[in-house]
């Protein structure tokens, strides 16, 4: 069998198990955990995966089998099911056996991972933990290009690539936006030694900083709340490894896709608020700060300086040209990031791009409204934002993995 045939095989079925008998022997494995006190970094493991997930049957393993061929070994993989009700946890046993498998009352993503840690020892038996997300799919070689660009002495975190997995027109269109953010933003700002978010699925961190992060802070996304914490707290310094790309699924309605981005609103402002983001003298003010005022120029042009000209020239042609410099600035920008990643389907979200550039800045506008304003969402969330999301995979959905 081929390392893409690995990577793509998948066996879907379901089932229920019982809580009580799920969790047999926490509590013996916890203290065996507890008595485990390895500081020396020469001592302890290089890298461990942790997989956290709810109602992930569908995905699990073929995630587990990725991260095999991608080059993580199947003993350091762990997953935390947070009490799923379908059959991610049997699968997950029968991937990677009872020891490498906690279940947990519900708690959130956040909470789920934060007892995982503790239960399978992370922080005494390994100097990297990754936490990624349990719908990823590695590329080929995801984990030998990470670990040979992990240095525990000069980085605190490393963040890889995240890319869409194929699926449908919206999947086009995030794999358009994910690569030129992450070509052109995030290179920029590894270069300044700053990221401005963690994502979820790319994400590893040096075990020794874990007891300076507060993992079940009241926050609808999670890793944008944490790489604050690094930041704010001065943990160290970050690495960008572009070359570690992880696929991960997207929304495949409009439905989806409109209640995803408001999440990620309502978190972003969320964790603007409680950091006080843009009063403080660091590179995450500047760089959000800037990003923030991108989406405010961007409107302040259309609704306010766009109407302006016209009223003072008199004008109307004024409209088509904007629009016509803008689509061939953005047509530009998809040709380059389908050249970088070969898929030259990118070129085809143009016709609807507009549709769901306004839709995210509508989910923006909301957010702000909704937390600035409204001083709503303040209370803690342990949602996954997921239910719903996860689809049979195809070979199709996979072609650019192996």
């Amino acid at each position: 069998m081929t390392r893409q045939e690995l990577a793509i095989q998948s066996v879907h079925s379901r089932g229920e198990l019982d809580y009580a008998r799920r969790t047999t022997g926490y509590e013996a494995r916890k203290a065996a955990n507890r008595g485990k006190n390895i500081s020396d970094r020469n001592t302890r493991k290089r890298l461990a995966l942790l997989l956290p997930g709810h109602n992930e049957e569908l995905i699990i393993e073929t995630t587990i089998r990725s991260a095999i061929v991608a080059g993580q070994s199947k003993r350091d993989i762990y997953v935390v099911d947070d009490n799923s009700s379908d059959a991610t946890r049997k699968l997950a046993v029968k991937m990677l056996g009872e020891a490498n498998v906690l279940t947990v009352e519900r708690s959130g993503k956040a909470g789920a991972v934060l007892k995982a840690i503790e239960h399978f020892g992370i922080k005494e038996r390994y100097v990297w933990l990754h936490v990624a997300d349990a719908d990823s799919i590695f590329s080929a070689d995801y984990f030998r290009v990470y670990k040979s660009k992990l240095n525990a002495k000069h980085y605190a975190v490393a963040v890889g690539f995240v890319q869409s997995m194929r699926g449908n027109w919206i999947s086009t269109y995030r794999a358009l936006t994910y690569t030129y953010s992450q070509h052109v933003s995030r290179r920029i700002q590894s270069r300044l030694g700053m990221v401005s978010v963690f994502p979820g699925p790319i994400t590893c961190f040096r075990t020794d900083i874990l007891d300076h992060l507060e993992f079940t802070g009241n926050s609808l996304t999670e890793d944008f709340d944490i790489t604050l914490q690094v930041h704010r707290k001065k943990l160290g310094r970050i690495k960008f490894i572009p070359g570690a790309i992880n696929y991960t699924q997207d929304p495949q309605t409009l439905d989806d896709f409109w209640k995803q981005n408001l999440r990620w609103q309502r978190g972003f402002f969320q964790g603007v608020k409680k950091y006080r983001i843009g009063l403080k003298r660091q590179l995450i003010d500047v760089s959000l700060g800037f990003q923030m005022l991108q989406t405010v120029f961007f409107l302040v042009q259309l609704l306010v300086l766009l109407p302006l000209v016209i009223y003072m020239t008199g004008n109307w042609m004024v409209i088509p040209v904007a629009i016509a410099a803008d689509f061939i600035l953005n047509g530009i920008i998809a040709l380059a990031s389908s050249i970088v990643v070969k898929r030259w389907n990118l070129l085809g979200a143009l016709p609807y791009f507009y549709f769901l550039r306004w839709m995210e800045i509508g989910a923006y506008l909301t957010g702000f409204f909704e937390v600035m304003i409204l001083r709503r969402f303040q209370t803690e969330i342990k949602g996954w934002g997921t239910e719903g999301r996860r689809y049979k995979l195809t070979n199709d959905a996979l072609k650019d993995v192996a």
